[in-house]
């Protein structure tokens, strides 16, 4: 993630100094509504992200994954700020079944609100207040009213200060306790030490970060570490044997949810300690005492020496491998590397490489001034005298500290400089064999230790799983697409007095093809048109629809009549032995005569509208689907096609949704189709899909063919 602006950042120019306008206005909320954390974000103008600007109440490394986001992520400040308004997470079982990814990295009970910052013109940013699990499923409309009109007077003040050009930075977390009560008021502070050192058991406490400002001798006995060496510092980081995440996560667990916990954790070489922490809004108390109800537990080695210091968190890294999971294409993989996995390691730019037949392919690239020091890998062979070339052929990764390093190794680098100063070659292994290379590269140089090294590597394992996924998704997905342009007519011939046009666009499920077609057919004296669709979406589907359009065309062309055009299709379905059936619709068109005749089997009705606007749905006689009954029949409609109408043939995909009664949905599109009919054929096909298209999810294949006789053929 990049750095977010340190708390010495300036408030804005008209807040008056001392009042940090978004600090103020997320602490009113907060106590507002009893909330114990909270942040606000600001939106970047032209850009599709939010920008952590504040954060109170927890330090910021609890929301690390989510300091910089983009608008379609699925997380609940994002959704607040698309859908423009409150959203509500009422504890763990609601955040796990709605937001998964955040449940994995915090699986704590708490609940949350996230609120959009805007305007009737424009969004400023986003809102998010977090509380204990003890607190109700539901908001109160005392805590909603709150939280709303706060929300709408920031986004004011955001838009007062947006036009007169002034800049509102970011500010500083807000962390500090204040002066505790209570106890100062029955107790000097002096006798206060006094009672707590004469305890038996240790005490210690911690603030939000996790250091210890206070610890009494039975604490540092117990710990084995004096008190000097605790004051100031992270319990596991100043206790060698508590450097464990399961301990962190312990304190982490206590001050999101707000509940006492606790642990119990072996100091070597035998004795097992029990922790109970109480947190607060301010901090955490820690009791430690001996475990007795411990037994017989293995004890393990000691920890020699301090840990290094964590390059990636344990919230981070679970929410980057939560993310690489969601990844489908390898620009998704790409583009959640260069957002999520290079600023979190410190990295400035970063590419993606491929190998396939013993070269490179550059896959991606990310912050590299100048483009072309990159594309110097695509088609680079994997014998090829560079760092790149060397890690995917050997699987071992390479680290470069310096420019000096690097080209002392690799000289000719000297005549490619890339303006950066230190690099992480990292080879990407899936399955036992490579599938390409992340290469990271620093502004400074860097020395890469051996804990940050291990850290890189498995990184590189988690991005190598998801870039092989995706590389077999990118190859089904142009195979598919392929198969599908195929077997579907290029384009629609010209024919005379008639104009023409058609939409298909394919379910976003498997493997995105399907079975609709459509196709226009010159045969003169007459024309014809066609469309149907072959049940399912698959490459059976698809290979099934391309016969039966290539069937349609030759009995037209040999001149059949519409209802045995119908009937031969029919057999020959049958006679394929396949099991999937398909509806259809046929029409031998006469634009001249401004008459059609139409045959159908199991299809949706066409709609045809008139010249005055209005929209008659064409119920015709036909004979059932296709593949059923090799001795059916299928009669012919005979229907009036004038100048100037326009006649909509589509798939099922276009009316049938979930929820949604079919007649209401006919009536629907018969309803766009006569607002838009008069527009040019082309807008009219658009806004009859435009909904269909927009969808984030399509569960049906769709496909649509409009015509409109104009007269002067």
């Amino acid at each position: 993630m990049p750095e977010q602006t340190s708390g010495q950042a300036p408030a804005a120019a008209w807040a008056p100094v001392g009042r940090p306008l978004l600090s103020l206005a997320l602490t009113a909320m907060m106590d507002a509504v009893g909330a114990h954390s909270g942040a606000v974000y600001l939106r970047p103008e032209d850009e599709p992200v939010l920008e952590m600007a504040v954060m109170a109440g927890l330090p910021r490394s609890f929301a690390a994954p989510w300091e910089r986001v983009g608008l379609s992520a699925p997380i609940p400040v994002a959704e607040a700020v698309r859908e423009r308004r409150l959203v509500w997470v009422g504890g763990q079982e609601d955040m796990a079944r709605r937001y998964p990814r955040i449940a994995v990295v915090l699986p704590y009970p708490f609940a949350l609100a996230a609120l959009p910052v805007a305007t009737a013109s424009r969004v400023y940013g986003a809102v998010f207040l977090t509380w204990p699990g003890s607190h109700p499923s539901e908001l109160s409309d005392r805590e909603r009213r709150e939280l709303t009109s706060a929300c709408e007077r920031l986004a004011l003040r955001l838009a007062r200060a947006a036009a007169r050009n002034r800049a509102v930075p970011a500010e500083a977390d807000l962390l500090e306790a204040g002066p505790a009560g209570g106890v100062s008021d029955t107790l000097g502070s002096l006798e206060a030490a006094r009672m707590v050192a004469r305890l038996p058991y240790g005490m210690c406490s911690l603030d939000l970060h996790g250091r210890v400002g206070f610890a009494n001798a039975a604490a540092s006995e117990l710990l084995g570490v004096p008190v000097s060496g605790l004051l100031g510092s992270q319990l596991w980081a100043s206790v060698p044997w508590l450097n464990d995440p399961m301990y962190e996560e312990r304190y982490r667990a206590a001050l999101i949810s707000q509940d006492a916990t606790s642990f119990v954790a072996l100091r070597p070489p035998s004795e097992w300690l029990s922790f109970r922490l109480y947190p607060s809004t301010t901090g955490i108390s820690a009791r430690i005492s001996r475990a007795r109800a411990v037994s017989e537990m293995r004890s393990s080695d000691p920890r020699s020496g301090d840990a290094p210091t964590r390059l990636v968190s344990m919230s981070q890294a679970l929410s980057m491998a939560g993310a690489l999971t969601e990844t489908v294409s390898v620009q998704d993989v790409v583009g959640l590397v260069a957002e999520e996995i290079a600023p979190a390691v410190g990295s400035q730019a970063l590419a993606l490489l491929g190998a396939r037949a013993g070269r490179l392919h550059v896959l991606g690239h990310h912050g590299y001034p100048d483009p072309r020091t990159v594309q110097r890998f695509d088609g680079m062979a994997l014998s090829a005298p560079t760092p790149g070339a060397h890690v995917v052929a050997h699987g071992v990764p390479a680290f470069f500290d310096s420019r000096e390093q690097l080209e002392r190794l690799y000289p000719a680098r000297h005549t490619s400089p890339d303006g950066f100063a230190a690099w992480a070659y990292l080879p990407l292994i899936a399955s036992g064999r490579p599938v390409g290379a992340c290469v990271l590269a620093y502004a400074e140089p860097r020395r890469f230790s051996t804990h940050e090294r291990a850290v890189l590597a498995s990184l590189a394992g988690l991005i190598a799983q998801a870039l092989d996924r995706a590389l077999l998704y990118d190859v089904k997905h142009q195979l598919a697409h392929g198969l599908q342009a195929a077997l579907l007519p290029p384009s629609l011939p010209s024919l005379a007095g008639l104009e023409a046009t058609a939409r298909y666009l394919p379910a976003n499920r498997g493997m995105e093809i399907g079975g609709d077609f459509y196709d226009l057919v010159p045969s003169p004296p007459l024309a014809a048109a066609v469309i149907g669709d072959v049940q399912g979406h698959n490459v059976t589907a698809a290979g099934l629809m391309g016969q039966l359009r290539t069937a349609v065309r030759a009995y037209t062309t040999v001149g059949q009549e519409p209802g045995e055009v119908m009937r031969s299709t029919n057999r020959l379905l049958i006679d394929l032995g396949s099991e999937l059936l398909a509806s259809c619709l046929y029409l031998r068109l006469d634009p001249a005569h401004g008459r059609a005749v139409m045959a159908r089997a199991g299809h949706p009705p066409p709609l045809l509208r008139r010249p005055d606007g209005r929209v008659r749905v064409l119920d015709l006689a036909g004979g059932p689907l296709l593949g059923i009954d090799d001795s059916a029949t299928y009669p012919t409609t005979e229907v009036e096609l004038s100048a100037g109408c326009v006649l909509a043939l589509y798939t099922d995909g276009l009316i049938e949704t979930p929820g949604v009664d079919i007649e209401d949905a006919v009536a629907d599109l018969g309803r766009r189709l006569g607002a838009a009919g008069d527009r040019p054929l082309e807008e009219v096909a658009d806004e009859l899909v435009g909904h269909y298209a927009a969808a984030e999810e399509r569960i049906d294949d769709v496909a649509l063919l409009l015509l409109r006789p104009h007269g002067d053929g």
